[in-house]
């Protein structure tokens, strides 16, 4: 019996995909203070985010220390779904495995029984029992000007699920191990598994915007983020007598594909003193489509799909305070054992003379649904901490929720 670990898969399919493609996902990126605010940024990105975030908001009305130039150098951020402790699960079986085999060769029936009506719960509790990680790494630089602002960017974020498999054929197995026939190497021949899928892309592109004054003196800003993706998929179906964790990097169980794609928005600022703030955002004009791997003869093909996304956001503003809210207009289609997602969510944020920020959010998923293959995301609820000192921008951001546990973190400057 190989001496390896299933939860060592999870682990090293993130490490794969990040030394071939960088981290990503299609999922949206999302700055440290995007993060505790309840994923917003439509309407109230400052320049060095709005890249990612929205590119139109380059444009916009900022603080004067934060109007002429933006650097974010890095931003990340992780979060972990594990409902029924998958992992440790993994560990307990894999444990269980080695002892029955133990028990099997040295012809321990007393002991072999046991495992094996052990092994056999374990087994059917595993089943479908799933964990999920997102993580994310980001890289900005801005120039806002009153013609034109210029942004450079590059990020993403890198899902990964594993799920457990239960072939009901190892009951039998096991059952006659309980029954007292014994057969050596019966540890190898089970047929439950462990399966990881797991998406990533990276993205990296630069953005443009102008700002338009109205007649009535009203704002409109509208910015453009040409840009070149990178999509990756990863599915790898083991035994868990049979795990091999050489496999990682092995090519057969990975797909790729790349191409350009294009990012739009647009802001509009109104109010008797431009407090309030609009803005809507279209990621990816041109759709994309990549069909993941068959690690075994006849395993379902995923397809990850790279949609245009579209999301609407208001803010409301003033030198101490920020209060917004958006909504996602289109759905993102689940890949493998994530839920859909389409969020509505508020965000707000405090201002202590530039110095200190205390931030909140909460978002809510307008598309889960009980059929999802995986873990649920509905309600999640952010907060977050920023400090200004000698020039050096320092962000920190937590989320939580019946499922989620996260947090990012985020290093830059603005002036």
């Amino acid at each position: 019996m190989r001496q390896f670990r299933l939860s060592r898969l999870f682990i090293a399919v993130g490490l794969s995909v990040a030394t071939t493609s960088a981290i990503a996902s299609p999922q949206a990126f999302m700055s440290s203070r995007s993060f505790a605010m309840g994923g917003t940024g439509v309407a109230i990105a400052h320049p060095a985010s709005a890249t990612s975030a929205n590119p139109a908001m380059m444009a916009a009305d900022h603080h004067s220390w934060s109007d002429e130039f933006g650097l974010t150098l890095p931003s990340v951020y992780a979060r972990v779904a594990d409902e029924e402790d998958t992992i440790d699960q993994v560990d307990s079986i894999q444990d269980t495995i080695d002892e029955l085999e133990a028990a099997v060769n040295t012809v321990n029936a007393p002991r072999a029984q046991q495992l094996a009506g052990e092994l056999r719960e374990q087994l059917e509790a595993f089943d479908k029992d799933t964990v999920r990680a997102n993580a994310g790494l980001g890289l900005a630089l801005a120039f806002p000007g009153k013609q034109l602002s210029v942004g450079i960017f590059s990020n993403g974020n890198l899902t990964a699920t594993v799920r457990g498999e239960y072939d009901e054929r190892d009951d039998a197995k096991l059952a006659a191990i309980e029954n007292g026939i014994f057969a050596p190497g019966v540890t190898n021949t089970l047929d439950s598994r462990g399966r990881v899928l797991a998406s990533a892309a990276i993205e990296a592109g630069v953005s443009f915007a102008h700002a338009l004054e109205l007649n009535n003196g009203d704002t409109v800003q509208l910015g453009v983020s040409p840009k070149y993706v990178q999509l990756q998929t990863f599915q790898y179906t083991e035994t868990v007598s049979g795990f091999d964790d050489n496999d990682f990097d092995n090519d057969q169980y990975q797909t790729e594909k790349s191409g350009f794609n294009l990012d739009i928005g647009a802001a509009y600022a109104f109010g008797d003193e431009k407090q309030w703030n609009a803005g809507i955002l279209i990621k990816n004009l041109i759709p994309m489509e990549l069909d993941s791997a068959q690690s075994k003869p006849g395993e379902e093909r995923l397809t990850l799909e790279l949609n245009p996304m579209a999301t609407v956001g208001i803010a409301h503003k003033s030198a101490y305070h920020v209060i917004t809210a958006e909504v996602d207009l289109t759905k993102k289609e689940a890949f493998g054992f994530e839920d859909d997602t389409q969020w509505l969510a508020l965000g707000a944020e405090f201002d202590a003379w530039r110095y200190a920020q205390l931030r909140a959010g909460i978002r809510h998923n307008l598309a889960s649904n009980d059929d999802n293959k995986g873990i649920e995301e509905k309600t999640q609820f952010t907060a977050g901490l920023g400090l200004n000192l000698m020039g050096v921008r320092f962000d920190l951001g937590a989320l939580f929720s019946d499922a989620d546990i996260g947090a990012s973190l985020e290093l830059g400057t603005a002036f």
